[in-house]
């Protein structure tokens, strides 16, 4: 379906509102780059979408185009008259007002399986990935425009890696799509933009009887990243320096490395490895 651009300017002038800095608003406006995103996550006429900051409704027309349902989630609800208008040939949207770091997915969705495409808030990226990750009912794929260099983040591999990337590969395979640049948005950003997708797997990387002590011994490593991992390791729960320096030798890594540096397999030895020593 062809779609007319939406003159995000003249429908705020008209109903006298402006973007909320508060709120994070960079309303995504260019149709090409719009059209590329719903293409990017494959969005088809069997998928349920779930749009987290429906604007005003300039992605949401695109994903209603393109998939069976539409659930589209605002915050704002002086936007909703806007909403409304631009959405008003689409029957299969439902829009819901409220905050989605409040709302349970649940009410959102009747089955995992759905596709999560948002332009985010970028206040918002790292607490509501991993609510989407966590969710009871999980996405099979999260595509959202978040700060290039955030997106970067993600994707990094063992060297570059951090808790933001670690915490996200555990549950899926992100990349890159694409670059999104400044002019897309109204108002123009400050910093530039990147479409990330997220694969989500069957089943995470570390079993998720173990995922609350492999976040623990994550978080004592990465809150001091500079030091060498028997010195950082030393700060999880239940270790200490002697028991730190016997579990990464009875994983077979090196103490002197650094948090970083671990591809997932070696977090997934050490977290075994550090179940034994608590639970046994």
């Amino acid at each position: 379906m062809k779609l007319d651009p939406l003159p995000a300017q003249s429908l705020l002038h008209d109903y006298g509102l402006k973007p909320k800095k508060g709120l994070g608003q960079n309303f995504l406006v260019d149709d090409t780059i719009l059209q590329r995103i719903v293409e990017a996550a494959n969005i088809t006429s069997i998928d349920e979408a779930l749009e987290i900051g429906a604007g005003l409704g300039s992605l949401t027309r695109h994903l209603a185009a393109a998939a069976g349902q539409v659930t589209a989630v605002e915050i704002d609800s002086q936007l909703f008259p806007i909403l409304k208008k631009v959405l008003k040939g689409f029957d299969n949207v439902r829009l819901i007002q409220g905050d989605i770091m409040e709302i349970d997915p649940r009410e959102l969705t009747s089955k995992a399986g759905y596709k999560v495409v948002a332009n985010i808030p970028y206040y918002l990226t790292s607490n509501l990935i991993r609510r989407l990750l966590e969710a009871p009912l999980k996405p099979t794929l999260i595509a959202l425009t978040i700060q290039k260099e955030v997106a970067q983040r993600v994707t990094a591999s063992p060297g570059k890696m951090s808790l933001l990337s670690l915490g996200v590969q555990v549950y899926g395979k992100p990349r890159i799509a694409f670059p999104i640049p400044t002019t897309a948005f109204y108002p123009i950003p400050e910093v530039d933009s990147a479409l990330l997708l997220v694969e989500l797997y069957d089943q995470p990387v570390i079993p998720v009887e173990s995922l609350d002590s492999f976040f623990k011994l994550a978080k004592a490593a990465f809150m001091q990243k500079r030091k060498m991992l028997h010195n950082a390791l030393a700060g999880a729960p239940g270790l200490g320096t002697e028991k730190a320096g016997i579990l990464l030798n009875r994983s077979g890594i090196d103490p002197d490395r650094r948090a970083q540096t671990l591809a997932l397999q070696e977090w997934l030895l050490l977290t075994e490895n550090y179940r034994d020593f608590i639970f046994h």
